[in-house]
């Protein structure tokens, strides 16, 4: 399966409603759309409502990403806004920055 048909699974790690986690997910949401049209999943956990969930996969820092799909993982932490250094860090694009 190639780049362009596999599906991407990413989980975003948030605190609540603060300021970052807001402007990471719009930048997640729309860093999908743009470049993963309909082959994209976004699971948010809040760690204030999921702690043990957020220990389990060592998350220390708000927001973080994870690529959990295609393999192997990859983590960003911060609120994604410089987007050509998120496709590079997420294997979306192999251009240099």
């Amino acid at each position: 399966m190639s780049h362009r048909t596999t599906p991407f699974k990413f989980r975003l790690y948030v605190a609540g409603d603060s300021m970052n986690s807001a402007q990471a997910l719009a930048n997640l949401a729309a860093l999908c759309r743009q470049h993963l049209p309909d082959r994209h999943e976004i699971e948010v956990v809040d760690v204030f409502t999921a702690p043990q969930q957020a220990l389990a996969d060592g998350i220390f820092l708000t927001p973080t990403l994870i690529r959990l799909a295609p393999v192997p993982q990859r983590r960003i932490v911060g609120s994604l806004t410089q987007t050509r250094p998120v496709l590079l860090a997420l294997g979306l694009t192999e251009e240099p920055i």
